[in-house]
């Protein structure tokens, strides 16, 4: 059952987060995909997903698994999703860097991928609404480059 309104232990779970967040090799992961990984074609996901001495390869696994996991709690209902996604917007950055292959992302590497971070950037309106503001930014920098 999803949560209609935020609580304590939503507050708990999302200070507990963003601690993590902070941990020294989880925000070097986060800045080398942020700034390094700007993938345009599936190929850069592929070359990075399935080339373990890739040096993107630990930072995408380590990010990807942990977006999962703290989206996973919001579409289970453990933590109230608009709150959780209004501190913990990060995660649909990197999943807008992946969303338009992610079909074929998913036939690589299994139908689960990335499912947690899709419900929140479709079924939850907070997560709605910045993941439209982060596609748009990733789209920007990939024309960039």
């Amino acid at each position: 059952m999803l949560k209609d309104y935020p609580d304590h232990h939503d507050a708990e779970l999302v200070i507990r987060l963003y601690e993590l967040r902070r941990e020294p090799t989880m925000r070097a992961a986060r800045d080398a995909l942020y700034t390094d990984f700007v993938p345009r074609s599936y190929d850069d996901i592929k070359a990075v997903t399935m080339n373990r001495a890739h040096p993107l390869n630990a930072a995408l696994r380590q990010c990807a698994s942990y977006w999962e996991m703290v989206y996973g709690m919001a579409r289970h209902g453990i933590v109230h999703a608009d709150f959780l996604v209004e501190n913990n917007g990060e995660g649909l950055i990197l999943f807008a860097k992946v969303h338009p292959w992610l079909k074929e992302l998913r036939a690589d590497s299994g139908p689960n991928s990335y499912r947690n971070a899709e419900w929140v950037a479709t079924n939850c309106e907070e997560g709605k609404a910045r993941f439209g503001r982060m596609k748009a930014m990733v789209d920007k920098q990939r024309a960039a480059k």
